[in-house]
């Protein structure tokens, strides 16, 4: 294993990788149901302040 055997492979088996991850990760965010979950997670720091100024 050389240096240029491994920028190959990284050249064409890195870069479908890298393809493939990228639209599994938009697949996973844009799946049905996920929008809720997502708004929950958005509002998650606002409820803290909440929480923290009524005490």
């Amino acid at each position: 294993m050389d240096y240029n055997f491994l920028r190959q492979l990284a050249d064409s088996w890195g870069l479908l990788y890298l393809v493939v991850l990228f639209v599994g990760i938009i697949l996973f965010t844009f799946r049905p149901g996920s929008k809720s979950k997502a708004e929950g997670a958005a509002k998650i720091p606002f409820n803290e302040d909440n929480n923290n100024a009524q005490e």
